[in-house]
């Protein structure tokens, strides 16, 4: 039954689109006025300008639609129709020409090609100073908790499927994940030596050349005995809320889980894999699940290449089990040590944010 409301239809749906043009990109948005001049921008910043646009066109959540079921679902494949929650999907087209950020229900978010879930953290907007006190004052009172953790990087992943390159690299991906959640408001992040040496990732001197060909961040300096000093240029990255502690409890348990003895001398994608499979929800049976597709986007490895990982991780101890579901797009897994996943972080004292 439909039910009868007074709401307008609000159209959740906005699109810029670079274009190359001799001396730089330059972004033009469907969604501004026609006589609105166009302006040299980065990639990065045309996250930021689709990002207010959803900030200004707030709808709450119970009146928010899929937004691709109303346009025929023609961003994707077919598939069992739509289900589950509404959320905010940005995808990328024409090998990143052209973004899109619109609502989207969560069948038609996995079913679309190089899209994400955009984190409601990333389009968190400035709350003046009093609300900032209040806020603070009750994060300080807040005890942590391990799953807030967990759902951060799962999203964060999300994020980055789409705002990197398809091609990135599993080191690429774990650097810029410690960077995202230990940057500055200003996008400064310091990465200290024992963070690298912690991550594994200071024999992939390319993570970090890879970063800056895309784009996403800047090194004045490159690395030096004592870390590496950047700059991030993702700025809706660079608009997480909540605050900064919050989010270097996330970085310290991605450091917690790739330290792990099974998987600690495994390279860097099945390594980022098992992080991607720790940070999904368990069920009450213990297990977890999720789409095979989704995954390998997450991670950036082809979807062939799936499989041997996961029985690489089941061989190693990481995984109990894996196995496809009765969908066969689905897969469903048990973890060895569950237990390890929500405890306190407590090694790698020289990886910390202060």
């Amino acid at each position: 039954m439909r039910l009868c409301t007074t709401h307008p239809v609000v159209r959740r749906i906005w699109t810029v689109e670079l274009r190359p043009e001799h001396g730089g990109t330059t972004l033009s948005c469907l969604q501004c006025s026609p006589s609105a001049p166009s302006v040299r921008t980065a990639p990065s910043q045309a996250l930021t300008h689709l990002a207010a646009h959803a900030r200004h066109d707030f709808l709450p959540r119970h009146l928010r639609t899929c937004q691709c079921h109303s346009h025929g679902c023609r961003w994707h494949p077919r598939h069992r129709g739509c289900s589950g929650p509404v959320l905010l999907v940005l995808t990328r087209e024409r090998g990143g020409r052209l973004w899109r950020l619109a609502d989207t229900c969560a069948a038609c978010a996995a079913a679309t090609d190089h899209a994400a879930v955009v984190p409601d953290t990333v389009l968190a907007t400035t709350s003046p100073a009093a609300s900032v006190k209040r806020i603070r004052q009750r994060q300080r009172r807040r005890a942590p908790h391990g799953p807030s953790e967990q759902v951060r990087v799962r999203e964060m992943l999300s994020y980055l499927a789409a705002a990197l390159p398809a091609r990135t690299s599993a080191a690429a991906r774990l650097l810029a994940l410690q960077c995202a959640l230990r940057s500055t408001s200003a996008g400064k992040v310091n990465i200290p030596a024992g963070l690298i040496r912690g991550m594994r990732i200071g024999s992939e001197p390319s993570a970090f050349t890879e970063l800056e060909a895309a784009g996403w961040l800047r090194s004045p300096s490159g690395p030096t005995q004592a870390g590496i000093s950047v700059e991030l240029l993702d700025t809706a990255v660079r608009m997480q809320a909540p605050a900064r502690a919050d989010r270097a409890r996330a970085a310290n348990w991605i450091l917690r889980i790739c330290q792990m003895g099974e998987i600690r001398l495994l390279g860097a994608s099945p390594r980022l894999l098992a992080l991607a499979l720790a940070a999904h929800p368990l069920d009450e049976t213990g297990t977890s699940a999720a789409e095979q597709e989704v995954l390998a986007r997450m991670c950036g490895i082809p979807l062939q290449e799936l499989a041997p990982l996961l029985d690489m991780l089941v061989a190693t101890c990481f995984l109990r089990s894996w196995a496809h579901s009765a969908v066969p797009e689905d897969l469903h897994w048990e973890l060895a040590r569950r237990n390890h996943l929500t405890g306190s972080f407590s090694g790698l004292e020289s990886g910390r944010v202060t």
